[in-house]
């Protein structure tokens, strides 16, 4: 049976009516290597902000790990940096957005009893066929809203449940991120239903933990945080957290969501037709919908807003593959060589569409939207003995544009219409890559001023939650500015790209099987 959160309430914002004298609202951005926590104005202007790094522990093969209390201490570092810039008592709310698929374990008193996993561990290969086979495949991914994947935190419940009986068996509470970084400002275990719904827990359309799936988690309801709905103030600020950050005792805390749903409301998808793109370590992008949709080409999540999904797809090496490439294929340091990217962007704009028949499949640590396949690796087609270093780097910049493309005509035949991206993250800073994905996709490519979409989305929610705006999208509307410059699909190179996309998209069906085979034949070496 079904239990469905009830929908937020005018009243449940009115108790941040009291905090309304601040003038400013602090989005954290807790990620995967650092916390940042950023204020902002009611027009979504960044004001001061404070970081501290995150470091990540790789102990055994496929294991990714981090300590509780780094991001717990990072989270108290760049607050403490941020309050020392910024009167304190302006402060009208604060919110999360997080690094997803990351969790961790607690015992009776709240005490951390193992390192937490993040999104990056693969230890669960396993567990992901044993709970898809038992709950069958296509409820799991119903219910969901995700098919089948090691990302999730569900099936490292179930690795850890198998292989750490002792500490499961002591678990009292289990919790993400951003209910770890509540519990640590308000001594309340909470979060909110945006943040856990990438735990792989949640029934999506019921906005609540789904019993079935706790059950194969090895979980139960007592054992994991109060859910919220984004813009609702879940707790205030401890006097103890206070003394760590500088923040005022009582400031209130709201919840806010994973870092991509959180990037989508900090980059306005609630615009009609609008898809944000996030050129960044990997490539996500999502867009918004009010009405529940499931299709193997994207993930759907909670939207950070009061109702309503997103629909994301990520290519897991975006701007990680240009540095790869920079530094390993070309062996140049760019600390040593920093003018090496505006060099390799005059090279590759030198290079003709389809850089003299070469294309690369960007699939370096390997694929979750459309093909769900962790094994898959990249690949780098047609070389021959003339092409040169730009060819190389204009089909990485295509390979990820194409496969952005063709993901983005899926959703949007699933859900609806897409006619342009809002892009964000370091990627978006080259005009080439821009003109290259406006082309391919046949959409506009608007770059936003905002650097930090995922910090200004939280931002956004504790905006909604100090009664600064009625709803997120208002909020959203108000906050994420306008876009510094637009890139339109040019008709001939538009064209010339959709012939590119008809072989592309037919490239990595074609080559599957070949690499299932060369990945069994490097896994036999390392025996």
């Amino acid at each position: 049976m079904r239990r469905r959160l009830p929908a937020a309430s005018a009243s449940i914002h009115s108790s941040g009516s009291s905090s309304m004298r601040g003038d400013l609202v602090i989005g954290i951005d807790s990620s995967t290597t650092a916390t940042k926590a950023i204020a902002f104005d009611p027009s979504g202007r960044s004001v001061a902000e404070g970081r501290a790094p995150i470091p990540l522990a790789n102990p055994k093969p496929g294991w990714f790990e981090q300590d509780v209390s780094d991001w717990t201490g990072s989270a108290a570092k760049a607050l403490k940096q941020l309050t020392r810039k910024i009167d304190a008592k302006r402060i009208a709310g604060i919110s999360i957005s997080n690094q997803r698929e990351s969790f961790a374990q607690f015992d009776s008193r709240g005490k951390p009893l193992r390192p937490g996993t993040i999104w990056l561990d693969e230890r669960a290969q396993a567990e992901v066929k044993e709970i898809a086979a038992e709950l069958g495949s296509e409820k799991l991914h119903r219910i969901s809203g995700k098919p089948a994947d090691v990302t999730p935190c569900l099936y490292r419940c179930r690795w850890l449940s198998a292989h750490m009986p002792k500490i499961w068996a002591r678990t009292s509470k289990t919790a993400e991120v951003h209910g770890v970084v509540t519990h640590f400002l308000t001594g309340e275990w909470a979060t909110s239903i945006a943040s856990a719904d990438p735990m792989g827990l949640i029934d999506v359309e019921a906005y609540d933990w789904s019993d079935a799936i706790l059950k194969s988690a090895r979980l139960t309801r007592e054992q994991l945080p109060r859910l919220h709905r984004t813009g609702e103030i879940m707790g205030e600020v401890s006097a103890e957290a206070a003394k760590l950050t500088g923040l005022k005792p009582g400031t209130p805390v709201i919840a806010g969501g994973g870092d991509g749903q959180c990037a989508g409301t900090g980059a306005n998808t609630f615009l009609e037709g609008r898809a944000y793109v996030n050129l960044g370590t990997a490539a996500v992008s999502g867009s918004y919908g009010k009405h529940y949709a499931v299709d193997r080409a994207f993930r759907s999540m909670v939207a950070v807003g009061e109702e309503g999904f997103s629909f994301e797809t990520a290519i897991r090496t975006g701007t990680f593959l240009v540095n790869w490439m920079v530094e390993r294929l070309f062996n140049v340091n760019p600390a040593k060589n920093p003018t090496i990217f505006k060099t390799l962007e005059a090279e590759a704009k030198a290079s003709p569409i389809g850089a003299h028949g070469l294309v690369l499949v960007p699939y370096w640590s390997g694929c979750m939207t459309p093909y769900w396949d962790s094994a898959a690796r990249g690949v780098i087609a047609g070389l021959s003995g003339n092409h040169g270093r730009g060819d190389v780097y204009r089909a990485l910049l295509e390979g990820v544009a194409l496969e952005q493309a063709m993901m983005t005509n899926k959703v949007a035949a699933a859900t609806r219409p897409i006619t342009h991206f809002a892009a964000v993250g370091g990627g978006s800073r080259s005009d080439l890559w821009c003109q290259i994905l406006a082309d391919a996709a046949g959409r506009e490519v608007k770059r936003l001023e905002t650097a930090e979409a995922s910090a200004l989305g939280a931002a956004m929610a504790a905006a909604k939650g100090a009664g600064w705006y009625g709803t997120l999208a208002e909020a959203s509307a108000a906050m994420s500015g306008k876009p510094s410059k637009t890139f339109r699909p040019r008709t001939k190179d538009s064209r010339r790209y959709q012939e590119l996309l008809a072989i592309y998209a037919e490239l990595w069906p074609a080559l599957s099987q070949w690499n299932q085979k060369l990945v069994a034949f490097a896994a036999s070496e390392r025996k």
